[in-house]
């Protein structure tokens, strides 16, 4: 059996050890020994599925099955406990395996990546974030009127207004990670907040309620995002029935 050839189908060709077996009429963990032996770095169960699938060896159970809403937001609420009860151990071998598979691409790859982000960036600070899209569709279909980047609404400030309900004299900000972690610096993380503070400081001088919603993190799944949903629509509703105070007119709600 040519050792060698054996590797060169699984690492260089992407191969899998049950595929390679195929091939030289044996078994499966006789392949996985042979590459163990050769010091063969072994692929992880996600990056042996994705192969398997992109081999067609295997298939997506749930392909063509279209899912019903229960069933996402159930899928959607155990994937996010899985996450929030990860070990620290099992999350650093998840960072760790992403930080491999980013050395592991070419410069190109590398480079669409970072220019499809800023593109995203871009998108999102003129179109709206994924988030806003959601928040703005959502309510609209609850009846409220919502105006999307809304600007001269306060007098003398070039301030843009992420979301604003205009008959509740409402106001809600979407702040995502870079409100909060140094993503573009330190630098620039101090000059965020401190545009945050002043933001709400005006608002609030002018008589509006402002919502702000603390979104740590890149991507919100489908669970959180009904939250909410729901968190700001019973808001909205307390302040139709009646406005709030001073005192009461700036609310926080963290993702």
């Amino acid at each position: 059996m040519n050792e060698q050839e054996i590797i060169k189908l699984y690492r260089d060709n992407g191969k899998s050890t049950y595929e390679i077996s195929e091939l030289f009429n044996t078994y499966p963990n006789k392949i996985r020994r042979i590459l163990v032996k050769n010091n063969v770095e072994m692929k992880n169960k996600s990056e042996a599925q994705k192969n398997a699938l992109k081999n067609g060896i295997a298939r997506i159970p749930t392909q063509g099955k279209k899912r019903s809403f229960e069933e996402r937001l159930k899928i959607s609420a155990s994937q996010k406990k899985t996450w929030e009860n990860m070990d620290k151990e099992k999350y650093d071998t998840h960072v760790n395996n992403a930080k491999r598979r980013w050395a592991m691409m070419s410069d190109e790859q590398k480079e669409s990546m970072r220019s499809s982000a800023i593109k995203a960036i871009q998108a999102a600070g003129k179109d709206g974030s994924k988030l806003e899209k959601f928040l703005r569709k959502e309510l609209s279909a609850q009846g409220f009127k919502v105006e999307n980047h809304k600007k001269d609404l306060l007098p003398n400030a070039n301030l843009e207004i992420d979301l604003y309900i205009p008959h509740l004299k409402a106001i809600i900000e979407i702040d995502g990670p870079s409100h909060f972690l140094p993503i573009w610096g330190d630098v620039k993380l101090k000059k965020q907040m401190k545009s945050d503070s002043q933001k709400t400081g005006l608002i609030l001088s002018k008589g509006f309620v402002i919502i702000r919603v603390k979104n740590l993190v890149d991507t919100v799944c489908l669970v959180s995002r009904e939250n909410l949903k729901n968190q700001i629509i019973d808001i909205l509703k307390d302040i139709e029935s009646k406005f709030p105070p001073r005192s009461k007119r700036y609310i926080e709600i963290e993702v």
